[in-house]
């Protein structure tokens, strides 16, 4: 979990997870977007299904663009989940591209987030 947040528990949806269970996972999703709208309504639609479907399961907690040179872009999300095949099943639902999921071991926080980047 991030320094500073405590832990909270989800309904399980494995066996590992019957503890109630999350960890924190960074999602590579590698040149899904080709604008600014496509993303927008992805984002829009990736919010959706983790808040009223899959709220039990993952947290969506942030995410960055990423300018992948020409007219693509790419993201990397971070997530609390009961485990990667709810981020899997979350993407599916979601029509997100899922490129590599990570397990976050530790974060280590030097100093508060910047303010975003304007577009």
């Amino acid at each position: 979990m991030c320094a500073g947040m405590p832990p909270h528990s989800v309904e399980p949806d494995d066996q590992k997870s019957k503890e109630g269970h999350v960890e924190q996972y960074v999602i590579v999703r590698r040149g899904g977007w080709g604008s600014a709208a496509e993303l927008g309504r992805a984002g829009a639609r990736s919010k959706q299904v983790a808040d009223e479907e899959m709220s039990h399961e993952l947290v969506w907690v942030r995410s960055y663009v990423l300018d992948e040179g020409g007219a693509s872009v790419g993201m990397v999300c971070v997530y609390e989940a009961t485990g990667p095949e709810a981020i899997r099943r979350h993407a599916a639902r979601a029509g997100l591209p899922v490129d590599e999921i990570i397990r976050v071991v530790d974060t280590v926080v030097m100093r508060a987030d910047p303010e975003p980047v304007a577009a």
